[in-house]
């Protein structure tokens, strides 16, 4: 068995710190940086690819909503094309990052609001995917396991990684417990280990009403900006290993 294990980063933007990239970047394989429009600015962009490519880590566009504010997570009225157009903007302004430091992009997740609507609307999976095809047809696509998102990469051609998360929550209908939610978060390092190795095992997990869900373990994620990060993606490396799965890039665990 093998996964990739994947951490948001480069959120941090001007004088604002979010995160501890440095100390959780040793125990993931593949990141998440941000473009930019929920966190990044244009320095933090290069130290992270700067950081990733000393450690060997995969790299990927995180594109999300214009809301720094909100850091993304507040649903904003787009259209397709705006979607189109934010996603294409946000892949390009990493890809001239990674271009510059002699490394290469991997593949492209959306960001917190950004994901979760592409997750159930199927014309907004379809602009994302297709924007993503249009800027280069080699990048992976990330969505949650049995989203929108995952059928609209496919139908554009597209390489797509179904993504599981190891510090939320689920729903009944597979989606992710709203951040609102008492129960929305993993907080428990323990637990959360538990559930990721019967993620990858069993290929299922429990919603907060006991409800087994099937899901489709390509990568893991983790979130940077959670309080102890580093100490969660070292525990996660540690159980996965000790259970026979290898720890490797997204490429290697897309599907077509």
């Amino acid at each position: 068995m093998r996964v990739d294990l994947n951490c948001d980063m480069g959120e941090s933007f001007g004088a604002f710190i979010i995160g501890d990239d440095a100390a959780v970047m040793p125990f993931v394989s593949s990141i998440n940086v941000a473009c930019g429009f929920h966190g990044g600015d244009p320095s933090v962009m290069r130290a992270t690819v700067q950081l990733a490519a000393a450690h060997g880590v995969a790299i990927g566009a995180h594109p999300g909503l214009p809301d720094l504010a909100g850091f993304g997570r507040r649903e904003l009225a787009i259209t397709t094309q705006e979607a189109y157009d934010m996603v294409v903007y946000q892949i390009g302004a990493l890809q001239a990052v990674t271009a510059a430091a002699g490394v290469t992009l991997q593949h492209v997740k959306p960001h917190g609001a950004l994901y979760n609507m592409a997750a159930r609307r199927p014309d907004l999976a379809d602009a994302i995917a297709c924007a993503v095809r249009d800027v280069d047809m080699r990048l992976v696509l990330v969505g949650l396991s049995g989203s929108a998102l995952i059928t609209a990469g496919l139908a554009q051609g597209l390489r797509v990684a179904s993504e599981v998360f190891a510090d939320r929550n689920y729903l009944p209908d597979g989606s992710l417990a709203p951040r609102s939610d008492a129960h929305a978060l993993v907080t428990d390092v323990d637990v959360a280990a538990a559930r990721v190795v019967t993620m990858v095992q069993q290929h299922r997990v429990v919603a907060i009403d006991g409800t087994a869900i099937a899901i489709t373990p390509h990568t893991i994620c983790i979130h940077g900006d959670s309080p102890g990060a580093a100490h969660l993606a070292q525990r996660l490396g540690t159980v996965l290993r000790a259970a026979d799965v290898t720890i490797r890039p997204l490429a290697a665990a897309a599907r077509t």
